[in-house]
This record gives C-alpha cells, sequence and structure tokens, in this order.
C-alpha cells in the first residue's frame, strides 16, 4: 500500500481523503491556499504546506507549488479529488513523469473522454447509446444550423471542451440557434480555451443518471450501481440518491453493461462516473412506478464524484481506499463477481447560497452542529467559526442518509435537515426541507425540471 499521500485539493473531500488514508496507516499530507489555512482539512492532515494565496489558479491549480509540495514532504502519491487539477491529462503526467503514483485514472483516458465529441464518437464505436448528435465540431454558424436542421429541434448547445453543467444552452429554433451558438463558443474559449461546440438532441424532459465504475488493477472494469442526480439547479446537481427510482431490475443490467463498456473502451483504470440521460415514459402509468424508455451516454468523469458517498453507502465499500489500491495495483477489498446493493441512500449538498434564488452567500460560520443519529453520515469542510470565502465551490457540506427503504432514508432525511443548526453564511436547508415533503419527488416519478417547477 502507498505509504504516504498528498491531497491535491481542498475542503470536504480533501477531509474525507484523509479520513480514509489515516485509517489506513498511511501519512496524509494537505496542500492549502493562505485562505484556507484555517479549516479542518488542514489540521487534520499529518504534514500541510501552504501553496500560494486565495486564487486558485495561484494555489489549488499551481502545478509546480504542488510538485515542489510533493517533493519536499516525500510524498509518495496524490489524490487530487474533485475539480480543480482532478481531469487535467497534463498534471497526471507530469506527476508520474516526476516518479509519483498517480491516485485516478491514465492520461490518456482522461484525454479521451475530456472532449465530449470525441467520447460521443468513441462511446457510440463501443456500442454505448448516443443522442443523435454531430460527430465533429459545428465550424461555424452555418454548421450548426445544418446540423440543427438534420437532427431535430430542439436541441443542445454544448461546449465540447466543457463539465459540470457550465457551457451549454436550448434552441429551440433557429433564431435561438444563432444566439446560443455564439454565447456558448465565446463561454467556452474563454473558460476552456476551446471553442469547439456540439449540437446534440435536446430532450425537454429527462433524467440524469449515472454509473460508478471501478477499473480494477488487474484491467477488469466494475461498476457499483448507478445513482440519480435529477434534482438540480442551472443544470449542477444538489440532490443524488441510489439506486434511482426510475430504473427497473432490466433497465439496470443494461445500464451497468454499457458503463462497463464504455470504461473498457478506454482502458479505464480507478474510479470514474459515466452519466447518462434517461428519457421517461409519458406519465400513462397506472400505479406502477416510473418507467424508462431510452438511456443515452452524456459524459464521462474521470475521477470521484462529489456524489459518491451514497454508492458507498449502497454498496459497503470505500470508494477513496479502493482508488489507492488500484494505484498501488492491489486487489479490491470486495469480490466482484458478488456486488450487490442494500438499502437506499440520498445525499444533499448544503452549500452556502440563497434557497430560492440559488446565488452564493459567503460569510463566517457563527453555528455549525451537525445532525447525527442512525443512516446519517455528514462529510464536512467546515465547522463553526470558519468564513466560507467567495474564492471557491459553495458547497460547504454533503448531508448523506440511508435506510433499508427509500422511504426510510427520505424520513431520516427530514430528520437531519431539521437537526442541522446552521447560521452566518445563507445556506439551502430551507430548500432540502421543502423538496422532501414535495410530492413529485416522494413519488420517484420526477426529473431536472422539479428544481424549476418548485419555484
Amino acid at each position: 500500500m502507498i505509504e504516504s499521500l498528498l491531497v491535491a485539493n481542498r475542503g470536504e473531500i480533501a477531509r474525507r481523503i484523509i479520513r480514509t488514508a489515516r485509517r489506513l496507516g498511511i501519512r496524509a499530507i494537505a496542500v492549502h491556499s493562505e485562505a484556507d489555512a484555517g479549516l479542518p482539512f488542514v489540521a487534520e492532515a499529518d504534514e500541510a504546506v501552504c501553496v500560494g494565496p486565495a486564487n486558485p489558479a495561484q494555489s489549488y491549480r499551481n502545478v509546480e507549488a504542488i510538485l515542489a509540495a510533493a517533493k519536499s514532504t516525500g510524498a509518495q502519491a496524490i489524490h487530487p479529488g474533485y475539480g480543480f487539477l482532478s481531469e487535467n491529462a497534463d498534471f497526471a503526467r507530469t506527476v508520474e513523469a516526476s516518479g509519483l503514483i498517480w491516485v485516478g485514472p491514465g492520461a490518456d483516458a482522461i484525454t479521451a473522454m475530456g472532449d465530449k465529441i470525441n467520447a460521443r464518437n468513441l462511446m457510440a464505436a463501443a456500442g454505448v447509446p448516443v443522442a443523435p448528435g454531430t460527430t465533429d465540431p459545428a465550424a461555424d454558424l452555418d454548421a450548426a444550423v445544418a446540423a440543427a436542421a438534420e437532427i431535430g429541434y430542439p436541441v443542445m448547445v454544448k461546449a465540447a471542451a466543457g463539465g459540470g453543467g457550465m457551457g451549454m444552452g436550448v434552441a429551440n429554433d433557429e433564431d435561438a440557434l444563432r444566439t446560443e451558438y455564439d454565447k456558448v463558443r465565446s463561454f467556452a474559449e474563454r473558460m476552456f480555451g476551446d471553442g469547439s461546440v456540439l449540437i446534440e438532441r435536446y430532450f425537454p424532459r429527462v433524467r440524469h443518471v449515472e454509473v460508478q465504475i471501478l477499473g480494477l488493477a488487474d484491467g477488469r472494469v466494475v461498476a457499483l450501481g448507478e445513482r440519480e442526480c435529477s434534482v438540480q439547479r442551472r443544470n449542477q446537481k444538489l440532490v443524488e440518491e441510489s439506486p434511482s427510482p426510475a430504473v427497473s431490475p432490466e433497465l439496470r443490467e443494461r445500464f451497468l453493461a454499457a458503463a462497463v463498456r464504455a470504461g473498457e473502451a478506454v482502458g479505464y483504470r480507478n474510479a470514474g462516473t459515466v452519466e447518462c440521460l434517461l428519457v421517461p415514459r409519458q406519465r400513462d402509468f397506472q400505479g406502477d412506478g416510473p418507467g424508462s424508455e431510452e438511456f443515452f451516454f452524456l459524459e464521462m468523469n474521470t475521477r470521484l464524484q462529489v456524489e459518491h458517498p451514497v454508492t458507498e453507502l449502497v454498496y459497503g465499500v470505500d470508494l477513496v481506499e479502493e482508488q489507492l489500491r488500484v494505484a498501488a495495483g492491489l486487489a479490491p477489498t470486495f469480490d466482484p463477481d458478488a456486488l450487490a446493493p442494500r438499502g437506499h441512500a440520498i445525499e444533499l449538498r448544503v452549500n452556502a447560497e440563497d434557497p430560492k434564488r440559488f446565488l452564493p452567500g459567503p460569510g463566517v460560520i457563527k453555528t455549525w452542529v451537525e445532525p447525527t443519529g442512525e443512516g446519517v453520515r455528514v462529510d464536512s469542510g467546515y465547522v463553526e467559526g470558519n468564513t466560507v470565502t467567495p474564492f471557491y465551490d459553495s458547497l460547504m457540506a454533503k448531508l448523506i442518509v440511508s435506510g433499508a427503504t427509500r422511504a426510510e432514508a427520505i424520513d431520516r432525511a427530514r430528520t437531519a435537515v431539521a437537526a442541522f443548526e446552521l447560521a452566518g453564511p445563507k445556506n439551502n436547508l430551507p430548500f432540502f426541507a421543502e423538496l422532501l415533503e414535495n410530492a413529485e419527488f416522494i413519488s420517484g416519478d420526477y426529473d431536472t425540471g422539479i428544481v424549476t417547477r418548485m419555484r
């Protein structure tokens, strides 16, 4: 096993990785910005190094500073968490070229999946369903108009190099396409340094379902169930649950098989997520529960996901430990041929944001009391007295609940949300209290428009 691990991230994910590292007897090394010096992950690491000022480009994305910290502390491996440098293929190559172990997929897999058009084409070749769309970037507006006419409106206009719900727009007709194309292309050039644009069929009513995969050290790719991620605002997730209430056993089998094929197509190693769009049936069933007709590959996230805890609770595994074992060339702690889910888990992303408009609301945390109880887990990045700054993502904590059934998990989530005492920054706990009483969410028959309908 790896003996020393540098965590190239911050907040709750750094704290969560450090927790597993220390349980395994691995020396945990944190890097932090000047703004984060007082956060719990810094104090809980065995060693910590300041890598720059608050600006992420000068700290958490500062490759030279992070590699210097690894060298000065004698780190053997680097875990990038999610965000920042986690899906940067050049960083992964540089880490390995420096003689360090990269806790993540190979750089070639990151590169292959980092471009949405290339990823779509690879998946189609591997027999993974993809939505109707362009196989090459729409080079100009005329090409985009021609592609949309062939695909059929409405269409989604996407930045090929985008991710995390950024760089997307919907066009219901040609006039809207002309506006969205210029807007997305400009955004993509500014944010990603790549203005390539993909045109894809847009489905007005759709669910967002993803599959957790793990590429093992022996070359096999296994799937650890699916997660429902349809509660979103501005195409960014707020709530995730596993198993999905929309996925039947037959559909699950197809989902997992497609996800494994996706991983195998790029020789995937370590943890990753295959994200899909699930197009539901019309609401014409008679009390049989939500159904579905077809699903399409959306993208592959070549890293650990924010929502990985729901999979951990349902499958009884520590995904960070499994990542470390794969990186070290070791077998998993579980039997890949005997994976079976138990119960239900739900994750709520507790953000420093207005619960109505979801606009950021940083500030000093004056009260912070985490809920406890059976089936309740909190992965947090802050404690009372810390300051949530405007420099980073607004995520403060993840409230994860589990139960024998979905109904029990929802009931425990209600109790936990009510018991979470948080004052100072604006927060979205009131939104979760509302969601957990929402008839559409409770039924399980919801889609990505649920938050808009609630507002």
